[in-house]
């Protein structure tokens, strides 16, 4: 079956690296994930804690705002919903942030999503891929190593995360790092919602 690719985009077999700031050097001991915000309380969980998470597979399409996209690349991770079950959400959490590390600031990146988008298979922390020139491997540093948050493909990937640290709950939206300099807060590649 044929993939539809989004308007202003080109298709590539490879998967390209590009992020702000330092690569994360992960190191265990000093590693957690955070889950905050307008939740009845904060939950700190270790990387043993997330790794003995349920693990998902699914196959996600990546498109990203510098008009690349990557059909058919395999993840094995946690999907989102998993952290669902350490949280009491209060009333009316529409919204999320996830976070990932920038230049040493465990909270410097971030990306806001709407709730609802996230409960399916295809919004996985990830930590291993394949593809049909790959087999199963970690992600590598560049990649997000050891955590690397890949939303659905109904967003730019930019809405992912790499060096994932936590994810704050919200009844409101509010922009993240690349909407604060005027990215789109919805970030739809199919309606090609590139800036705000």
């Amino acid at each position: 079956m044929g993939k539809t690719l989004p308007p202003g985009q080109f298709e590539t077999n490879k998967w390209p690296i590009l992020h702000e700031g330092d690569v994360y050097k992960f190191q265990e001991e000093n590693w957690n994930f955070k889950l905050f915000g307008d939740i009845k309380e904060e939950i700190t969980l270790s990387y043993q804690d997330v790794m003995n998470l349920p693990k998902t597979v699914a196959t996600i399409d990546m498109h990203c705002v510098t008009t690349w996209s990557k059909f058919d690349t395999t993840f094995e991770g946690i999907a989102f919903r998993e952290f669902l079950n350490f949280v009491e959400l209060e009333k009316d959490v529409k919204y999320v942030k996830i976070y990932g590390y920038l230049n040493g600031d465990r909270f410097g990146y971030s990306a806001n999503l709407p709730l609802e988008a996230l409960l399916g298979d295809d919004a996985l922390f990830v930590y291993k891929w394949k593809d049909q020139n790959h087999d199963w491997q970690e992600i590598s540093p560049k990649h997000g190593y050891p955590l690397r948050f890949i939303p659905p493909a109904s967003f730019y990937l930019w809405k992912g995360a790499k060096w994932a640290s936590g994810i704050r709950f919200m009844k409101e939206d509010e922009a993240g790092y690349w909407e604060k300099r005027g990215y789109s807060m919805t970030a739809n590649p199919f309606k090609e919602e590139r800036f705000s």
